[in-house]
């Protein structure tokens, strides 16, 4: 059975044109060259010459992927389920050069959204894994951020093995906040279930937007039903019946 990094692999791999196949294998050989535990020795930093530092060319790589990775023609008719190819080959590269955190760190506050995104894709990922102060510190700033698919991409697999009950919470709310599907939240059904906390702070919520004669969105019900609060979900839909 294949992995899910090499399933991502393969099937990205079906869905671009050759010459970006040839691309993502070339980017891929020279992100794994560059990790630490495989690098050559002295092959690391270059010289200090008091010029700006240049890139190595696995971040190049990472950089341009936006331009490099063309799906076939043949595989627009299953696009529309396939992972973002863009998102994919990052995440790819990612993982074949295992930065560490100061590099990931880097990669996110220097990067565009879409780069960003792809770091926090690529978290659950990385091996080694980056260190956990660190890579929470990453989602931790994307769930401030009202960019959607930040906070998507945030509220991943890492985030629900690692972010701590309080930032979880308030990372379910931001979707409600701002219309992110509560169905991209990871582990959704056992973070939420049985959480009296986040229960309690979703019928507040619930209960402002009734006051102020807003819909509540459909979205609430399930995760309060989660959290087991059935009764309050029933009077909420009550409420918001015609």
């Amino acid at each position: 059975m294949l992995t899910p990094l090499a399933s991502l692999r393969t099937g990205l791999e079906l869905h671009l044109t050759a010459e970006s196949r040839t691309w993502l294998r070339r980017a891929l050989t020279e992100a794994a060259d560059a990790r630490p535990d495989t690098a050559a020795p002295g092959g690391g930093a270059a010289p200090d010459t008091g010029a700006a530092p240049r890139l190595p060319r696995w971040e190049l790589h990472f950089v341009t992927a936006g331009r490099k990775c063309h799906p076939a023609p043949r595989a627009s008719d299953t696009a529309a389920a396939a992972p973002d190819p863009v998102d994919a080959a990052r995440v790819l590269i990612l993982h074949a050069a295992a930065p560490d955190t100061d590099t990931l760190t880097r990669l996110y506050t220097r990067g565009t959204a879409d780069e960003r995104r792809a770091v926090l894709l690529a978290l659950p990922h990385l091996d080694p894994p980056p260190a956990t102060a660190g890579a929470l510190a990453l989602v931790e700033d994307a769930l401030r951020t009202n960019d959607t698919r930040l906070i998507a991409a945030a509220l991943g697999p890492y985030a629900a093995a690692h972010l701590q009950a309080h930032q979880w919470r308030q990372g379910v709310l931001k979707c409600l906040f701002t219309g992110v599907p509560l169905a991209v939240v990871a582990g959704l059904e056992h973070r939420a279930a049985g959480d009296d906390e986040l229960a309690r702070m979703l019928a507040d919520y619930a209960r402002e937007r009734t006051a102020a004669g807003r819909t509540v969105p459909e979205d609430l019900g399930h995760v309060l039903k989660l959290a087991r609060f059935e009764e309050i979900r029933e009077e909420i839909e009550e409420r918001d019946a015609p």
